[in-house]
């Protein structure tokens, strides 16, 4: 007789298959970890289940049992003596669990893209002004796009490349959940993201560490969207180029996207930055940027100076955008 118990609304443990299906799961991405960080592999997807980025270090919660990605960083930090981790969680639902695990530690780089809303969101957390406490202030970093069903757009480079760029990690590890996919209803994601899009993420993560990176599959509930976004990033693994059409690279963020990325950005500027040598001033909850959007010091490529400060906003975290004349930004 199989035996069930409810952890929590979404959370169901089957006492037959649950603890070997999560405990295959972690070890399967731990083991790929491993083989690519000692170069045995190029990169890597582990096509696993259940998910695992909502586990904290004691509970299931949100399909998740044991939090793989997690795993997979404390063991290359303890048996393979990794100093630098990146975390990037792209699943449309803040990984709890994992900002949790990682709050105070500045070896371990975590960027979570994700809709937020103001915390009406499940799971509520990951708001941008969580970033880190202690020794690992400055670590965590949450693009929290709040406006409900008009995804913002934008570009990786803005927000996740500079940061990531200088932290400069030993390996990437990436929370690959597909719900931001298109197929998604409103309740479970709602956005429209293209699989395309998610192969343009993994190539542009591929240039850091020495291109190793290793994909652990999280949520996503549309089985055509979870295939065709996996080939994608499949596609990047191997090398393979798989351009953007036009229509996506002339596209324009949204007022919800712009205003998501000021206050990201601004909390960045306001923070002590990790990355730079020069001070800030500490960051103070509550203060955002409203009419302007000041570019924190890791910001210095010669394609911001070529552009605006006060347009460079236009440009989000998410989604590829290059904009041939930048516009000016709306007012709010």
């Amino acid at each position: 007789m199989l035996v069930f118990r409810q952890v929590d609304n979404d959370t169901i443990w089957n006492e037959m298959h649950t603890s070997t299906a999560s405990r295959m799961a972690a070890g399967s991405v731990t083991e790929l970890a491993f083989r690519v960080a000692k170069g045995e592999l190029k990169n890597g997807f582990a096509v696993v289940r259940p998910p695992g980025h909502h586990a904290d270090p004691s509970n299931p919660m949100g399909f998740c049992f044991f939090n793989s990605v997690a795993i997979a960083a404390k063991q290359l930090q303890q048996k393979l003596s990794a100093s630098k981790i990146l975390i990037v969680d792209w699943d449309v639902h803040h990984g709890n669990g994992t900002q949790e695990i990682f709050y105070n530690d500045p070896s371990v780089l975590y960027i979570s893209l994700h809709r937020y809303d103001n915390g009406n969101f499940f799971p509520g957390s990951g708001g941008p002004a969580e970033v880190g406490s202690g020794a690992g202030e400055g670590f965590n970093v949450n693009v929290a796009w709040t406006g409900g069903l008009e995804p913002p757009m934008g570009d990786a480079e803005t927000v996740v490349m500079p940061i990531a760029q200088e932290f400069s990690p030993d390996v990437v590890l990436v929370s690959s959940g597909f719900d931001a996919a298109e197929g998604h209803p409103a309740p479970l994601g709602g956005y429209k993201v293209t699989a395309k899009c998610f192969g343009f993420l993994t190539r542009q993560l591929m240039t850091l560490a020495g291109g190793r990176v290793i994909l652990a599959l999280e949520g996503g509930h549309d089985l055509t969207a979870i295939c065709d976004a996996s080939e994608a990033c499949v596609s990047a693994l191997l090398g393979l180029e798989e351009p953007l059409p036009e229509s996506t690279l002339l596209q324009t963020p949204n007022a919800n996207g712009v205003l998501s990325l000021q206050r990201v950005l601004q909390i960045q500027t306001l923070l002590m930055n990790p990355w730079s040598t020069t001070k800030k001033t500490p960051f103070k909850p509550g203060l955002y940027a409203s009419e302007n959007c000041p570019v924190p010091k890791w910001r210095s490529t010669p394609r911001d100076r070529a552009v605006p400060q006060d347009q460079q906003c236009l440009r989000g975290a998410w989604l590829p955008h290059h904009s041939p004349s930048p516009k000016t930004p709306p007012q709010h």
